[in-house]
């Protein structure tokens, strides 16, 4: 099971990721509204044992240790290149909002091909840094999470500190779209689409 939701005034997409056997599930990108995403998580029945992280910008990250006061025995991960993002407000750009969100460090330092479960579901972390040095896409049975680094009929920015137009760009195309056409992609902010749409239609891609 796969639902998202837009989240916080920024409106990036939280999404739910669930063994629906099981009842376990993981939270990706829990931006804000931690209270609603937490009522979610009960409307559904479901356990939670990761927060994971595309990358560390605030839009992404505001509700983490809400949530983590909510949910109680929950691992957050976040891939090395962004880690300090967590714990600093000028690198998770919140210091420019003028609120300078602090979170904990992360649980998970999270790697380039590194497999976690859920229930009997699995999740594959692809590095992909450009939009942030550390961030990442997660695959599982049911499409691809890709954050901020594609969304549908266009990538992510790299006008942000550590951001690299030349990574991004490699990463999608070494490591995404060589991913079966039919895979769904949930992207961290906007509509849902699929590898097929983006090698056909994306003007950054083609």
């Amino acid at each position: 099971m796969i639902e998202g939701r837009a989240m916080g005034s920024m409106g990036a997409n939280c999404y739910l990721f669930a063994c629906m056997e099981t009842k376990k599930a993981v939270i990706i990108d829990p931006g804000a509204d931690g209270k609603r995403i937490y009522r979610w998580v009960l409307e559904k029945g479901l356990k939670v044992d990761y927060i994971l992280l595309t990358h560390g910008h605030v839009d992404h990250i505001g509700a983490v240790d809400e949530l983590r006061e909510l949910l109680g025995d929950v691992l957050v991960g976040v891939h090395a290149g962004d880690a300090e993002m967590l714990t600093d407000g000028k690198m998770n750009l919140s210091s420019y909002f003028g609120h300078g969100l602090v979170l904990k460090k992360a649980d998970i330092l999270l790697q380039d091909g590194q497999e976690l479960t859920i229930g009997k579901e699995r999740i594959n972390v692809i590095s992909t840094p450009g939009h942030s040095p550390g961030g990442v896409c997660f695959l599982c049975s049911e499409g691809l999470f890709s954050g901020d680094t594609l969304f549908a009929g266009s990538i992510g920015r790299t006008d942000f500190p550590g951001g690299s137009m030349d990574q991004l760009l490699s990463g999608v195309k070494k490591k995404l779209l060589v991913l079966p056409e039919d895979t769904r992609v949930f992207p961290g902010h906007g509509e849902e689409t699929s590898i097929k749409e983006e090698k056909r239609d994306n003007p950054f891609l083609v």
